[in-house]
């Protein structure tokens, strides 16, 4: 098993002694090689000063003036170190200080120099404690005494020597390769590499996939080891494994497949029932993942790697093998594990009465298509069974009774694109998308109320918690987009000295539908948004308006909703019901009504600091992660669209100005595909471009950032957010992913009067995300 420092230390937490056996289990060390290099990190860490042994156990010291972080390198050397705490400011890493540190790596940093108003602070790499490139995408050169790897991103400066392997790379000088890294630097000598696999001759020449799972280190197969333990998960149920748990197998349960996405991952199923008018029970039930994966053994270290399911196109990276899936998935005839909600609501007002949270063991009678789910809301006649005919609009009732009440408290939805966000929750921005298939609406609305309740439940008993939090938008952010928003015709107001409220957003989202920009408008919000993210520190999600929120309805495909099933079970099944033995009544902890009632610590000390410090000791990790996976399928649809792009130059499209910098303007357009995808469910694809200044050749522009436009000289013409305008696509870079673009006059040429004039800074260079280009120094060298 490998691991890190980053994950070795992870395991130190609360200033507590920990045995080296503790250590071995956790990081899964068990063959005599594992055990060593074990022996010798902590050699190394206690001899520099980061651990101590006392009796035979070790606690990490906290040096002083010592941060934690994670680089972002430039293709000129320097780096900046990027710390974890939102609001900490970055740390400026010259070349020299590097200590063979790369881009993307998570190291240790001491801070050399304070910074000022003017000037970030400066530090110099101390320790690397993880690695963050174990393979990348290079070409072969050849050299007098042998053959180099020459890496594609430009953020790494370096050439790797190549062992040969048995491959004939004379044969693939100048191609592109997917290149493992044996070392790393180290000393005199280079880094060392191997090559796994030719691509072709270049970027273009490989297939979009290859490129992305090859650049972010996403394994396309599981481990014989881990094959092996999945093999030997029970194929069926025993009495022992129904006890304490509610048997809901006589209740009538069906599923709806997946639209985008595995249709064998079903995680979660659906029973609704009239108790009266007033009152409806839903019973929401999600596969009980946990009871299969236990922690800290092969499955979980697998499943915590890989973070979740990555679903790049048509091809799918499981967080599990499929023999676990097929164990756990929800599927009809069958009976399964799962935790249930059992909701009682008013489907007139969508208000919750109660809810309870059980262990249960149920039997799915039907799973509905997608199809025959839109068919049956549209009163269509289907061959579904008449038991889901008559449910699944019930579900349809429920579901916007739920939505009016997320919306009344100020949740937030985009008119967006339909999303490939295939877990049916809030999406990386936090908020709902508003343009989306009937039946994922329908499942999104009920996964975010059951996230919601599961939340509230373990707020109110004090249990740890995974929690998925967003921050409120920065007033500085809002208050710019406002101005901007001013220029495009909408005037809102909102007072800077208070707290910008969920509710504000959703006023503004109103305002922008009504205005013939409401594109570009809701864009600029989007922008002002923060991501969401977990953390072990209960906080709001500004974008669905709750105090506290989690994540447990995708247990299959995303590592948190496991963590978050085995804290339940670790709630249920040692949490104390009453204050002390002398007490007589006891209170139901799987059920609401216990919330007031509770006055005492739930869990006994020992358990509940343990809960804490073991998702402590994996938050960093898995929001890493979640970043990974989602630059990486971004990448991919970036890479698509490129493609197509290809294709089309010398194409003229209108488009719309959906942003200006210094160097030029960027262009949205909308361009027709021959048929829908999984990745794209509109008959267009939006995409877009840069209008460099140095092909405005009519005139000389300057940049206007509070008016967010380029402005004409002797012409007085405009490029302004917003402003619609004729382009013709001029050139495609494939594997960066950019696309340039220049305007056209009435007559469909690109407009090429006059001398080449741009303004000063012409010299910046393409930013793909609109922001200035992080490829020059902080400061000037003193």
């Amino acid at each position: 098993m490998e691991f890190s420092i980053a994950t070795l230390l992870a395991n130190f937490t609360d200033d507590k002694l920990v045995a080296r056996k503790v250590l071995e289990k956790k990081l899964g060390c068990e063959d005599e090689e594992s055990l060593e290099k074990l022996q010798i990190t902590l050699d190394v860490l206690e001899k520099i000063g980061l651990l101590v042994k006392e009796r035979g156990k070790y606690r990490r010291v906290t040096e002083e003036g010592l941060i934690e972080a994670k680089l972002r390198c430039s293709s000129k050397g320097f780096c900046f170190a990027i710390q974890d705490s939102e609001g900490s400011e970055d740390i400026y890493i010259r070349e020299s200080h590097l200590s063979n540190a790369w881009n993307g790596d998570r190291v240790l940093v001491r801070v050399l120099k304070e910074g000022s108003r003017r000037r970030s602070p400066e530090g110099e790499v101390k320790l690397i404690m993880e690695r963050s490139n174990h393979t990348l995408l290079a070409r072969i050169k050849q050299v007098e005494e042998g053959f180099r790897a020459v890496p594609l991103d430009d953020r790494l400066l370096f050439e790797l020597k190549l062992q040969l392997n048995n491959m004939k790379l004379e044969e693939a000088i100048d191609h592109l390769a997917h290149v493992e890294i044996l070392r790393y630097p180290l000393a005199q000598y280079p880094p060392l590499g191997r090559v796994v696999q030719i691509l072709g001759s270049d970027a273009e020449a490989a297939a979009d996939i290859d490129l992305v799972t090859c650049k972010h280190d996403l394994s396309r197969t599981f481990p014989d080891s881990i094959l092996d333990a999945a093999a030997k998960l029970p194929k069926r149920l025993l009495k022992a494994d129904l006890k304490n748990r509610l048997d809901l197998r006589d209740v009538f349960t069906f599923t709806i497949k997946s639209v985008n996405g595995d249709e064998s991952v079903v995680e979660n199923a659906f029973s609704v029932e009239k108790i009266s008018a007033d009152n409806w029970r839903l019973i929401f039930h999600i596969t009980d993942v946990s009871h299969y994966i236990q922690a800290d053994e092969a499955l979980d270290r697998e499943a915590l790697k890989r973070g979740k399911s990555v679903y790049l196109g048509e091809l799918l990276l499981p967080m599990l093998p499929a023999s676990v899936t097929e164990r756990c998935s929800l599927v009809p005839g069958s009976d399964r594990l799962a935790l249930s909600l059992i909701i009682t609501i008013n489907p007139q007002s969508g208000e919750v009465e109660e809810w309870e949270i059980q262990p249960s063991v149920i039997n799915v009678d039907v799973a509905v298509s997608q199809g025959e789910t839109e068919s049956i809301l549209a009163g269509e006649s289907t061959k579904v069974a008449a038991a889901v005919q008559e449910k699944l609009p019930d579900l349809q009732t429920l579901a916007n009774a739920i939505k009016q009440v997320r919306l009344q408290r100020g949740s937030l939805q985009l008119n967006l694109p339909p999303s490939h966000n295939p877990y049916y929750d809030e999406g990386s921005m936090g908020s709902v998308v508003l343009n989306d298939l009937p039946g994922r609406s329908l499942i999104t609305e009920l996964v975010i109320l059951v996230n919601q309740l599961m939340a509230d439940h373990l707020s109110a008993l004090g249990i740890p918690s995974l929690w998925r939090v967003q921050g409120t938008p920065d007033p500085e952010d809002v208050q710019e987009m406002l101005k901007l928003a001013v220029n495009l015709g909408v005037e809102l107001g909102l007072d800077p000295e208070l707290e910008i409220q969920p509710l504000d957003y959703q006023h503004l989202t109103g305002a922008f539908a009504d205005s013939p920009s409401e594109q570009v408008l809701t864009y600029l919000l989007q922008d002002t948004l923060k991501p969401s993210v977990y953390s072990t520190t209960k906080g709001s999600h500004f974008g669905l308006a709750l105090s506290q929120y989690v994540h447990i309805t995708a247990p299959l495909r995303r590592y948190p909703d496991i963590l978050l099933q085995r804290v339940y079970h670790n709630l249920i099944e040692h949490g104390r019901d009453r204050r002390n033995t002398r007490v007589k009544d006891r209170i139901n902890l799987r059920h609401s009504n216990c919330h007031e009632e509770i006055n005492w610590n739930v869990l006994p000390p020992e358990l509940h600091q343990e809960i804490q410090s073991d998702l402590t000791r994996v938050i960093v990790q898995i929001n890493d992660r979640e970043k990974e996976v989602q630059e990486a399928e971004a990448d991919l649809a970036g890479l698509q669209k490129a493609s197509l792009m290809k294709q089309r130059i010398g194409e003229v499209f209108p488009g719309v100005i959906t942003g200006v910098q210094s160097y030029g303007f960027f262009v949205e357009i909308e361009v027709p595909v021959e048929s829908p995808t999984e990745t794209n469910l509109a008959n267009t694809l939006r995409v877009e471009g840069l209008v460099h200044v140095s092909s405005l050749k009519d005139d000389w522009y300057e940049y206007r950032a509070r008016q967010q436009a380029l402005f004409g000289r002797k012409n007085r013409a405009s490029y302004r957010l917003g402003d619609s305008c004729m382009v013709q696509v001029k050139s495609v870079d494939y594997y960066r992913q950019q696309i340039d673009l220049v305007t056209v006059g009435a007559d469909g040429l690109p407009k090429s009067m006059g001398a080449n004039i741009n303004n000063e800074d012409t010299g910046d260079i393409y930013s793909p995300n609109k922001t200035d280009s992080f490829d020059q120094e902080p400061y000037d060298e003193e």
